[in-house]
């Protein structure tokens, strides 16, 4: 849940101005919602986005997020200061700006995805406690356990073009995992974006963790999946929880549904 800045205590704030430079404008982030405080920061120093939390989910998501951003070069935007004030944890990062990314069929986008994608399929989980696929899923399979780590939410708001390639923001949710749960998780997206559940598939065929999980297996993460949504769906007006029902459960069916734009 969001919150306003006037929720920050004073030695937070007072520790923001110290490290931008003095007095700041604060731009408040249009998505997102795991931080309770995420927003750009202009100061004499420059643009820095900044996030808070204080409530223990947050504040978890949060260190998980900071934590991968020491782990994974060059993707994620690079800490530039964290510090711990009144219950508070603060991260200012690097402020990144660009379009989302065109997932559609024949985008070039697509191979700017593809490049990002094989260098994180390749990206082991350091030594500390991440989330586990049950735990951020809500559902389990053997062969969702492994050695990656996977941002586990890779939709196009998350997602930013910039003349030095795709970058990824809000790795609250970094999960240790088999590198092919990132594919899966990404075949709604796919979708929404216009692809036939036949054509997500074909487009991951590239990956080789994708190719080497047995098909059996897919069937049950895609099958799981739209279980997990078509429940949600049925207790949210979210128009965001609606289309991902709908996109999960194309995928697990294989029948046809029209692309739509949800909330990150």
């Amino acid at each position: 849940m969001r919150s306003d800045w006037t929720a920050l205590p004073e030695s937070v704030t007072a520790g923001i101005a110290e490290r931008i430079g003095g007095a700041f404008d604060v731009t408040p982030a249009s998505s997102g919602n795991h931080a309770e405080i995420a927003s750009t920061v202009t100061g004499p120093a420059g643009r820095v986005f900044v996030k808070a939390a204080s409530g223990g989910l947050s504040v978890r998501s949060l260190s998980y997020e900071l934590a991968a951003t020491r782990a994974i070069d060059r993707h994620p935007p690079a800490v530039l200061w964290h510090f711990e004030s009144d219950g508070w944890l603060v991260v200012g990062t690097e402020h990144l700006a660009g379009p989302h990314p065109d997932l559609s069929p024949g985008s070039a986008d697509l191979d700017l995805l593809a490049v990002t994608l094989k260098e994180l399929q390749e990206t082991p989980a350091s030594a500390q406690p991440w989330f586990t696929p049950a735990a951020r899923l809500g559902f389990a399979h053997p062969a969702m356990d492994g050695e990656t780590l996977i941002h586990s939410d890779l939709n196009p708001a998350n997602l930013i073009v910039t003349k030095h390639g795709l970058r990824i923001v809000d790795w609250a949710w970094a999960t240790k995992a088999a590198p092919w749960v990132e594919l899966a998780l990404l075949v709604q997206w796919l979708i929404g974006a216009g692809h036939s559940a036949e054509q997500a598939e074909e487009w991951l065929a590239q990956f080789p963790a994708w190719t080497a999980t047995a098909r059996e297996v897919l069937d049950d993460f895609a099958s799981r999946n739209a279980s997990k949504w078509s429940a949600k769906s049925r207790q949210s007006t979210d128009r965001w929880v609606h289309d991902l029902a709908m996109w999960t459960g194309e995928w697990a069916s294989g029948q046809a549904a029209p692309a739509a734009t949800a909330a990150p």
